[in-house]
């Protein structure tokens, strides 16, 4: 990405716009649709989910918030957390 001066880019009615929120300095215009969502490229936001229904089901079937955070290494507020968003 290179840098352009805005006054060979723009028209001087959308620089007097712009100089409204940014009087001077730099800014930072991303290209379209570049973000991608949180762990969406290393999977990880599938494995959270598929390890959170788990936690939902060992829950379901008897065990305790104490028993679970044990097994999973999470604090006992992250399980309730969890528990929370199925109720």
């Amino acid at each position: 990405m290179k840098y352009l001066n805005a006054l060979s880019v723009f028209p001087d009615e959308l620089l007097i716009e712009i100089r409204k929120y940014i009087p001077e300095g730099f800014l930072y215009i991303p290209g379209i649709d570049t973000r991608k969502e949180w762990g969406s490229i290393s999977g990880q936001k599938h494995q959270l989910a598929i390890r959170n229904q788990l936690i939902y089901k060992e829950f379901q079937h008897g065990k305790t918030v104490v028993e679970i955070s044990k097994e999973h290494y999470l604090s006992e507020s992250s399980i309730y957390r969890i528990l929370k968003n199925y109720k």
